[in-house]
Protein backbone atom coordinates (compact mmCIF):
# COMPACT_ATOMS: atom_id res chain seq x y z
CA UNK A 1 0.00 0.00 0.00
CA UNK A 2 2.69 2.44 0.94
CA UNK A 3 4.61 1.53 -2.34
CA UNK A 4 1.33 2.31 -4.29
CA UNK A 5 1.27 6.02 -2.34
CA UNK A 6 4.59 6.57 -3.03
CA UNK A 7 4.42 5.62 -6.60
CA UNK A 8 1.35 7.98 -6.87
CA UNK A 9 3.23 10.93 -5.06
CA UNK A 10 6.76 10.53 -7.47
CA UNK A 11 4.47 10.91 -10.79
CA UNK A 12 2.47 13.64 -9.29
CA UNK A 13 5.50 15.84 -8.69
CA UNK A 14 6.67 14.66 -12.17
CA UNK A 15 3.70 15.67 -13.93
CA UNK A 16 3.94 18.55 -11.90
CA UNK A 17 7.42 19.70 -12.81
CA UNK A 18 7.00 18.73 -16.64
CA UNK A 19 8.18 21.39 -18.55
CA UNK A 20 5.12 23.11 -20.98
CA UNK A 21 4.57 20.36 -24.21
CA UNK A 22 5.58 21.55 -27.87
CA UNK A 23 5.09 19.68 -31.30
CA UNK A 24 5.89 21.18 -34.23
CA UNK A 25 5.81 24.46 -32.59
CA UNK A 26 2.59 23.68 -30.84
CA UNK A 27 1.90 25.70 -27.09
CA UNK A 28 0.24 23.16 -24.66
CA UNK A 29 -0.06 24.65 -21.36
CA UNK A 30 -1.38 24.23 -18.14
CA UNK A 31 -1.85 26.71 -15.29
CA UNK A 32 0.99 28.82 -17.30
CA UNK A 33 -0.54 31.73 -19.87
CA UNK A 34 1.04 31.61 -23.40
CA UNK A 35 2.30 34.59 -24.98
CA UNK A 36 2.92 35.10 -28.65
CA UNK A 37 5.11 37.98 -28.75
CA UNK A 38 4.57 40.58 -32.50
CA UNK A 39 7.09 39.07 -34.48
CA UNK A 40 6.85 35.73 -33.46
CA UNK A 41 4.51 32.80 -33.89
CA UNK A 42 3.34 28.87 -33.10
CA UNK A 43 1.24 26.83 -34.73
CA UNK A 44 -1.44 25.54 -32.73
CA UNK A 45 -2.16 27.23 -28.73
CA UNK A 46 -3.76 25.10 -26.67
CA UNK A 47 -4.58 25.90 -22.68
CA UNK A 48 -6.21 24.85 -19.75
CA UNK A 49 -6.60 26.45 -16.92
CA UNK A 50 -4.97 29.80 -18.15
CA UNK A 51 -5.04 32.96 -20.78
CA UNK A 52 -3.57 32.45 -24.53
CA UNK A 53 -2.28 36.43 -25.29
CA UNK A 54 -1.68 36.49 -29.34
CA UNK A 55 0.49 39.81 -30.48
CA UNK A 56 1.87 37.49 -33.44
CA UNK A 57 0.70 35.24 -35.57
CA UNK A 58 -0.92 31.46 -34.85
CA UNK A 59 -0.93 29.39 -37.99
CA UNK A 60 -3.30 26.99 -36.17
CA UNK A 61 -6.17 26.62 -33.46
CA UNK A 62 -6.41 28.79 -30.58
CA UNK A 63 -8.58 26.58 -27.37
CA UNK A 64 -8.46 27.44 -24.44
CA UNK A 65 -10.60 26.20 -21.66
CA UNK A 66 -11.14 28.31 -18.46
CA UNK A 67 -9.20 31.34 -19.15
CA UNK A 68 -9.55 33.78 -21.98
CA UNK A 69 -7.96 35.07 -25.46
CA UNK A 70 -6.81 37.85 -26.39
CA UNK A 71 -6.05 38.65 -30.20
CA UNK A 72 -4.01 42.01 -31.34
CA UNK A 73 -2.22 39.70 -33.83
CA UNK A 74 -4.01 36.88 -36.46
CA UNK A 75 -5.14 33.56 -35.58
CA UNK A 76 -5.30 31.91 -39.12
CA UNK A 77 -7.75 28.90 -38.35
CA UNK A 78 -10.67 28.63 -35.57
CA UNK A 79 -10.47 30.28 -31.80
CA UNK A 80 -12.23 27.82 -28.93
CA UNK A 81 -13.03 29.26 -26.09
CA UNK A 82 -15.10 27.61 -23.15
CA UNK A 83 -15.56 29.24 -19.93
CA UNK A 84 -13.86 32.57 -20.26
CA UNK A 85 -13.79 35.55 -22.94
CA UNK A 86 -12.43 36.14 -26.51
CA UNK A 87 -11.08 39.60 -27.44
CA UNK A 88 -10.09 40.74 -30.78
CA UNK A 89 -7.88 43.85 -30.59
CA UNK A 90 -8.82 46.76 -33.12
CA UNK A 91 -7.24 45.16 -36.61
CA UNK A 92 -7.00 41.51 -35.52
CA UNK A 93 -8.21 38.90 -37.48
CA UNK A 94 -9.23 35.05 -37.01
CA UNK A 95 -8.89 33.05 -40.56
CA UNK A 96 -12.14 30.96 -39.99
CA UNK A 97 -14.42 30.38 -36.67
CA UNK A 98 -14.57 31.73 -33.35
CA UNK A 99 -16.15 30.20 -30.95
CA UNK A 100 -17.54 31.01 -27.22
CA UNK A 101 -19.14 29.01 -24.72
CA UNK A 102 -20.00 31.17 -21.13
CA UNK A 103 -17.87 34.33 -21.72
CA UNK A 104 -18.41 37.95 -22.48
CA UNK A 105 -16.79 38.25 -26.38
CA UNK A 106 -15.43 41.77 -27.90
CA UNK A 107 -14.45 42.28 -31.01
CA UNK A 108 -12.57 45.49 -31.81
CA UNK A 109 -12.39 48.08 -34.55
CA UNK A 110 -11.36 46.76 -38.02
CA UNK A 111 -11.46 42.97 -36.55
CA UNK A 112 -12.67 40.54 -38.73
CA UNK A 113 -13.26 36.80 -38.09
CA UNK A 114 -12.94 34.69 -41.55
CA UNK A 115 -16.13 32.30 -41.49
CA UNK A 116 -18.99 32.15 -38.58
CA UNK A 117 -19.19 33.61 -34.67
CA UNK A 118 -20.69 31.00 -32.47
CA UNK A 119 -21.04 32.89 -28.82
CA UNK A 120 -22.98 30.20 -26.43
CA UNK A 121 -24.13 31.32 -23.16
CA UNK A 122 -22.83 34.94 -23.41
CA UNK A 123 -22.37 38.20 -24.81
CA UNK A 124 -20.61 39.81 -27.93
CA UNK A 125 -19.52 43.38 -28.21
CA UNK A 126 -19.23 44.15 -31.71
CA UNK A 127 -17.66 47.39 -32.71
CA UNK A 128 -19.03 49.21 -35.84
CA UNK A 129 -16.84 48.25 -38.05
CA UNK A 130 -15.62 44.68 -36.95
CA UNK A 131 -16.58 41.91 -39.66
CA UNK A 132 -18.17 38.66 -39.69
CA UNK A 133 -17.61 36.18 -42.95
CA UNK A 134 -20.54 34.54 -42.71
CA UNK A 135 -23.20 33.51 -39.92
CA UNK A 136 -23.21 35.34 -36.52
CA UNK A 137 -24.86 32.91 -33.91
CA UNK A 138 -25.26 34.57 -29.99
CA UNK A 139 -27.69 32.73 -27.79
CA UNK A 140 -27.33 34.88 -24.33
CA UNK A 141 -27.31 33.08 -21.15
CA UNK A 142 -30.49 34.28 -20.25
CA UNK A 143 -31.90 31.64 -22.52
CA UNK A 144 -29.95 29.05 -19.92
CA UNK A 145 -30.51 30.92 -16.76
CA UNK A 146 -34.16 31.80 -16.83
CA UNK A 147 -35.21 27.97 -17.35
CA UNK A 148 -32.24 26.68 -14.72
CA UNK A 149 -33.74 29.37 -12.00
CA UNK A 150 -37.21 28.22 -12.23
CA UNK A 151 -35.81 25.09 -11.77
CA UNK A 152 -33.95 25.29 -8.99
CA UNK A 153 -36.91 27.23 -7.32
CA UNK A 154 -39.36 24.81 -8.09
CA UNK A 155 -37.13 22.01 -6.61
CA UNK A 156 -36.68 24.01 -3.59
CA UNK A 157 -40.05 24.33 -2.76
CA UNK A 158 -40.99 20.75 -3.75
CA UNK A 159 -38.57 19.41 -0.83
CA UNK A 160 -39.59 22.48 1.56
CA UNK A 161 -43.44 21.19 0.77
CA UNK A 162 -42.17 17.72 1.38
CA UNK A 163 -39.77 18.35 4.88
CA UNK A 164 -43.06 20.40 6.29
CA UNK A 165 -45.67 17.43 5.68
CA UNK A 166 -43.16 14.79 7.16
CA UNK A 167 -42.85 16.89 9.86
CA UNK A 168 -46.76 17.54 10.54
CA UNK A 169 -46.48 13.58 10.09
CA UNK A 170 -44.02 13.31 12.71
CA UNK A 171 -46.14 15.76 15.35
CA UNK A 172 -49.23 13.62 14.47
CA UNK A 173 -47.77 10.12 15.42
CA UNK A 174 -47.44 11.52 18.76
CA UNK A 175 -50.91 11.28 21.42
CA UNK A 176 -51.60 14.66 23.05
CA UNK A 177 -52.01 14.30 26.86
CA UNK A 178 -54.85 15.27 28.47
CA UNK A 179 -55.51 18.41 30.05
CA UNK A 180 -54.69 18.86 33.28
CA UNK A 181 -57.69 18.24 35.85
CA UNK A 182 -58.78 21.77 37.14
CA UNK A 183 -59.44 21.92 41.07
Amino acid sequence: MTKAILACLVAAGLAAAAPPARANDDAVHFFNDIDVPAGESVHDAVCFFCSVRVDGNVHGDVVVFFGSVDIAGEAEHDVVNFFGGVRLEDGASIGKDMVSFFGSNHLGEDSSVGHDLVALMGSVHRAGSAAVGHDSVTQPGVVFDVPLILMIVALVLVAREYRSWRRRRWYASYPVPPPPPRM
